[in-house]
């Protein structure tokens, strides 16, 4: 097996990075877009599987704030950047600009509230604005 050129292991961090970027970008959006589309009667906003994934999603971020432990993109990630021989922090172009859309410096204790009272907000939609699936079809 060939190991991993410096020049690839760079390009998939930037990789990982745009995707937890996508990542944050549905979950914030998909809480922002419930209330939004149920109030404009939007019938995809009521979609059981989109809004499962959404609320297991936000369920597993805040559980992960809970435990202290950091998401697994972010490790990856900084495997990534490590492996090719970039310092962890050390920013791309694409690193440069998307990292600063989601991290920044708080204690840990902000970011176990943030996570969980989001994650019951998400929870509450479900209640307020109900999923439902569609007849005649197994989701």
């Amino acid at each position: 097996m060939q190991a991993l050129s410096p020049a690839l292991a760079s390009w998939l961090a930037d990789a990982i990075l745009v995707s937890h970027v996508a990542v944050v970008v549905f979950v914030l959006l998909g809480a922002l877009a419930v209330p939004i589309g149920a109030w404009r009667r939007w019938r995809w906003v009521r979609g059981f599987r989109w809004r499962l994934t959404h609320l297991v999603l936000m369920g597993v971020i805040a559980l992960q704030a809970w435990l202290g432990a950091l998401c697994p993109l972010t490790v990856w990630e900084q495997a990534l950047r490590r492996r090719a021989g970039e310092a962890v922090y050390r920013e791309s172009f694409i690193e440069y600009w998307l990292s600063r859309l989601i991290f920044f410096e708080a204690p840990w204790w902000i970011f176990v509230a943030a996570y969980s009272g989001f994650a019951a907000l998400v929870l509450l939609l479900w209640w307020a604005v109900p999923p439902q699936r569609r007849a005649g079809k197994v989701s």
